[in-house]
């Protein structure tokens, strides 16, 4: 029973891992530049893990690729939605958003993405995963006990690391829009909560202020935030979102 637990928390890691390159990859693409796309600060996104891993426990002895495609698709948009609203309960943001996407569910969902993991689940149940457990097969007891205390072990650390960086994000946008402001005010500027046009503001004010800008917002937001906006273009938080536009802008390449 323990080294299937095992087995399987190194399969979740493996698919977290596929999952991870697939997101930064394309996120990279989008905005031309190098993206960490995980939640995690390691190259992990678990909602791909869990999904994978889903798959193998449910549909592991299933041939059929119409069953495991449609089985997979729905299974996975639930996970997607589920995820989706426990993180935002969990810390008041949005961290996607599908309302661009045809047939989508509140944002939180859509057909296409749908798709793409029906025809993902196939791919793990019938492609990837007989060699995936072939080669976890070949580790030896005592390395694969000690590898998956070591992953496990740093796994934890940073979830640990990644949830305490963002708790009362709400209150720390707050402040950063409030240092913004006094900055911006100093210099004769206008940014004002809730305006508009954020890149036109910025490039509005003299090189010398947005570096003090840029400066003032280290001291109030973390590097977790950082990355999270930076990796979560379309990361949301309600009321806020003229401050996480003036963040990005001031987080953008120098002028």
């Amino acid at each position: 029973m323990i080294i299937t637990l095992e087995h399987y928390f190194l399969w979740f890691l493996f698919y977290s891992f596929v999952g991870w390159m697939y997101e930064s990859i394309l996120v990279s693409c989008q905005q031309h530049r190098l993206v960490n796309r995980g939640f995690l600060n390691g190259p992990l996104c678990p909602i791909y893990g869990t999904g994978a891993i889903l798959g193998v426990a449910i549909l592991g002895n299933v041939h059929n690729p119409i069953i495991i495609f449609l089985i997979s698709m729905v299974g996975a948009t639930i996970l997607e939605y589920t995820t989706s609203w426990v993180m935002e309960q969990l810390f008041h943001a949005r961290w996607w958003d599908y309302s661009n996407f045809r047939f989508n569910l509140q944002g939180r969902v859509c057909l296409l993405g749908a798709l793409i993991f029906g025809l993902g689940g196939v791919g793990v149940v019938l492609g990837s995963q007989p060699y995936v457990e072939r080669v976890t097969d070949m580790i030896p007891l005592p390395m694969l006990h000690t590898l998956v205390t070591v992953l496990a072990l740093i796994t934890i650390i940073d979830l640990a690391v990644t949830v305490t960086g963002m708790l009362g994000f709400e209150q720390v946008l707050d402040s950063a829009a409030q240092v913004v402001q006094d900055v911006a005010a100093r210099a004769g500027g206008t940014w004002q909560r809730g305006s508009s046009a954020v890149s036109d503001r910025m490039r509005e004010l003299s090189q010398d202020t947005v570096e003090r800008l840029r400066w003032a917002i280290n001291g109030v937001i973390n590097a977790q935030q950082k990355r999270m906006l930076k990796s979560f273009p379309k990361f949301q938080v309600p009321d806020r979102q003229d401050i996480i536009d003036s963040l990005r802008e001031l987080m953008g390449p120098r002028r």
